[in-house]
């Protein structure tokens, strides 16, 4: 078996797909278009992040392929379709870093309503300004979740333990699912979830659908007084009408995991100081990372085995 990886892999996962065949690996191949096709001519699996554009054209490059590993769970660079007409399985980090982006977004949650790094800076430059950092609890605020699949139920279950009210959006969750039975997520309409949100927290696949959902007629249906969370994907929040919601304090603030372009070059949300943004960290903890690297490795051997996987794309 060959396998060629073209972007960051934890070691743990490496040593998994090195007992079974030949193992290329480069973290920077995804950016080396001259060389990735040669590699693929006769590679069994490809291993990817989300920088690595997964094209019918490349398929047609690697005729031997038979599954693809994700390392994670956002598919927008893979032309599924592509896939399944070339027989390519494709393979994801099924749950595997969702715990990771769950605290993610409570850090942003708390970085909003106790800024202690803020804080702590101020009183090392000589002030002690109490006043001003005197902000809000968590505890009885509406967590409003774009998406609740697997992120949105596990994010749902701690933030009832704090105490918040959890309202959802979610035309994919069937009635019985267990954020509406057991966790108690509110169900509701994506205006409503909108309109009474103090976080809205987003956890939605990038597609035609999804794409500008956040734009600047939604964003105004918003309270003045709520903070939005995208962990999911840059394209489903419209930048250019979030920085003038943001500038004209139409919203209070955004924390952004996830850009359109990144890393971003010249974007004017940088600008801003009620916008706090990460370089796609949400679910990289070393944690997540090592239960990442070793599912999707398990998974593309299963699949070259003739084994069934729970994680392949259907």
């Amino acid at each position: 078996m060959k396998f060629v990886i073209t972007e960051l892999i934890w070691n743990e996962g490496i040593e998994i797909l090195k007992e079974m065949g030949e193992v290329i690996y480069d973290p920077n191949l995804w950016k080396k278009n001259e060389q990735l096709p040669s590699l693929l001519t006769d590679a069994d699996a490809l291993i990817v992040r989300n920088q690595t554009r997964v094209t019918g054209e490349l398929l047609a490059q690697a005729p031997k392929l038979k599954v693809v590993g994700r390392l994670g769970v956002g598919l927008d660079n893979i032309e599924l379709a592509a896939a399944r007409e070339a027989g390519v399985k494709v393979v994801f980090a099924r749950n595997a870093n969702a715990i990771s982006v769950v605290e993610y977004v409570f850090a942003a949650m708390f970085s909003f309503s106790r800024p202690l790094e803020k804080a702590s800076q101020d009183v090392k430059q000589g002030n002690w300004d109490r006043k001003l950092f005197t902000r809000e609890e968590i505890y009885g605020k509406t967590l409003g979740l774009i998406g609740v699949g697997e992120i949105g139920a596990r994010l749902a279950s701690r933030a009832k333990a704090f105490g918040m009210k959890v309202i959802g959006y979610d035309p994919f969750l069937p009635p019985y699912e267990l954020a509406c039975t057991d966790i108690g997520v509110n169900m509701t309409s994506l205006e409503k979830v909108l309109a009474e949100a103090d976080y809205v927290s987003l956890h939605v696949p990038l597609n035609d659908q999804t794409r500008n959902l956040i734009n600047r007629e939604s964003l105004k249906t918003m309270k003045k007084t709520t903070f939005i969370i995208n962990t999911a994907r840059g394209g489903v929040i419209n930048e250019s009408d979030l920085y003038e919601a943001l500038k004209s304090n139409i919203i209070a603030g955004a924390a952004l995991d996830v850009l359109s372009k990144e890393p971003p070059e010249g974007n004017q949300l940088l600008e801003l100081d009620n916008l706090m943004v990460t370089p796609h960290i949400a679910g990289l903890t070393e944690e997540a990372q090592v239960r990442t690297s070793e599912l999707v490795a398990r998974e593309c051997v299963k699949v070259l085995c003739g084994q069934g996987s729970l994680c392949i794309v259907r």
